[in-house]
């Protein structure tokens, strides 16, 4: 099966603006799963939901902001994914799917990353917990607020001890940094912008690979938000498309 995964960090969900751009996405480019963070949103609502369109189709999870701070969401379309179990963490959401068209199963995890170390040691952890409860093909992704390689931020003029535990991180998950293409980075800021890094990403196992043929992840233009949009495609093993 072919598989659309969408990612953006929209830095607050309450604006019919931003929602409204991210209905057109879901619609022009028919994506299976969208994964925003830093939703601000306490509680989700469905309203807020349904106005991201896809009506009936639309089905979704949501890992509340605290205060104003952070939230995840994540939605799909039920013609093409159905969700058999799901799993709060503290800063990830977890989602057992299973693609409708092949029966094929697999988990997705949406991230939205913290600041401290000590908050990060817990991402980390629960990435490890969700790999212990479920051993499917797995693919994990969203706002890690962290780069993973030092070129990866255009100022960054060593490897910090942060950065080299997610990379053991990743290592250890057996995880694979898909390639990225339309630029080299996600997300600026600071004075002036002059700020720029890949904060943003998806990774996959490779057994999550293996169920698709050419899985990249592309910088899509950024309408409002100081991060770009990620759209990741993968072709099912036959091709096509």
């Amino acid at each position: 099966m072919k598989l659309k995964i969408l990612s953006w960090n929209v830095r607050g969900a309450n604006d019919s603006s931003k929602r409204k751009i991210i209905k057109t996405f879901m619609r022009n480019r028919r994506i299976d799963l969208f994964c925003i963070q830093e939703t601000k949103i306490q509680p989700m609502s469905e309203g807020v939901v349904k106005s991201l369109g896809l009506g009936r189709f639309l089905d979704w999870r949501a890992l509340d902001a605290e205060g104003v701070a952070g939230g995840l969401l994540i939605c799909w379309d039920k013609r093409t994914l159905e969700i058999l179990e799901w799993e709060e963490g503290q800063f990830s959401l977890s989602c057992r799917f299973k693609n409708v068209e092949d029966g094929a199963v697999w988990v997705f995890t949406g991230v939205y990353g913290p600041f401290t170390r000590m908050e990060r040691d817990s991402l980390w952890e629960e990435f490890g917990v969700i790999r212990g409860l479920w051993e499917d093909p797995w693919c994990l992704g969203g706002d890690f607020n962290i780069t993973l390689l030092q070129r990866e931020r255009n100022n960054q003029r060593w490897l910090t001890s942060a950065m080299r535990r997610f990379a053991e991180t990743v290592d250890e998950l057996g995880l694979v940094d898909l390639p990225l293409q339309g630029g080299e980075f996600t997300w600026s800021g600071g004075l002036n912008n002059q700020s720029w890094a890949r904060l943003d990403k998806l990774l996959g196992t490779p057994s999550w690979l293996d169920q698709f043929s050419g899985v990249y992840q592309s910088r899509l233009p950024r309408p409002v938000s100081d991060h770009f949009l990620i759209l990741l495609l993968g072709r099912g093993r036959g091709g096509g498309g």
